[in-house]
């Protein structure tokens, strides 16, 4: 049982919807970043969505294209993104901590390498947004093997006969993308996804998160009430774009987290 499997049963055993977050490895800064991620358990949050900064982000909107782009520029790597979660292991080994972001630079690493790096680091599931389930062989089955949970994104696009592709392989839980469209670009109703979460929820056990599209505190609870947890990415990220310290980034993240929970 991974941590993300192991958070899963106690949030179910409370009667508890998840409150998932993600902010970029590195942005603005390592230690700003680092003092951010060490600070979300704190705030409320369940499970911790850690990106990978890279040039070409294409599943992303300006804001976490930018978040990129700041981190990039002050050196950060895949390397120091792995540091980053190291470190934050130091001072919490329960919070699970998903790694997202694109096959290229793990591609360069070498996957056994990185595999073995990542789970040293104390990361314990993936989201790579460009592997799609025709390469399983490439990542995913190889991530499960070593004991990472590889997480698959839905869309409203996966219809009936592609979400058995979808979820074949697929571990840790469902990350059910509301919108069609790139991140931040359109906010999420529930009554569009209710019937979706539905609908993935008849061909899956595993627990659906939705994200994309959710930026307050309500908007986490009406996602939450249709589903298993919420993600908030761009709207975090945002404030950490607009120079806010740490502790007003947390007091944000901690008034989205009371919404999910009440979800």
């Amino acid at each position: 049982m991974t941590r993300i499997d192991a958070k899963f049963a106690d949030l179910k055993a409370a009667g508890k919807k998840a409150f998932v977050t993600y902010v970029m490895a590195g942005d603005p800064d390592y230690d700003t970043s680092l003092e951010v991620v060490k600070g979300l358990p704190g705030a409320g949050v369940d499970i911790i969505e850690l990106g990978l900064p890279f040039t070409d982000p294409m599943a992303d909107g300006p804001t976490i294209q930018l978040a990129g782009q700041r981190a990039l520029d002050g050196g950060m790597t895949l390397e120091k993104t792995l540091q980053l979660a190291a470190d934050f292991r130091k001072g919490d080994d329960t919070t699970p901590i998903v790694l997202m972001g694109y096959y290229n630079p793990i591609y360069n690493r070498g996957v056994d390498t990185f595999l073995e790096d990542a789970k040293a680091a104390g990361i314990d599931g993936l989201i790579v947004v460009d592997l799609p389930p025709e390469e399983d062989d490439e990542l995913c089955i190889p991530a499960q093997k070593a004991g990472l949970n590889f997480i698959r994104l839905a869309t409203p696009t996966t219809d009936d006969a592609r979400l058995p592709k979808v979820l074949q392989n697929t571990s840790g839980f469902v990350y059910y993308v509301s919108i069609t469209g790139i991140t931040g670009a359109a906010e999420a109703e529930a009554t569009d996804v209710g019937p979706e979460v539905a609908r993935i929820k008849a061909a899956t056990d595993l627990p659906i998160i939705v994200g994309f599209g959710i930026n307050t505190p309500q908007k986490a609870q009406n996602i939450a009430s249709i589903s298993d947890g919420a993600v908030v990415g761009s709207a975090i990220v945002s404030q950490i774009g607009a120079g806010k310290s740490p502790a007003e980034v947390l007091a944000f993240v901690k008034s989205l987290a009371d919404g999910a929970h009440k979800g």
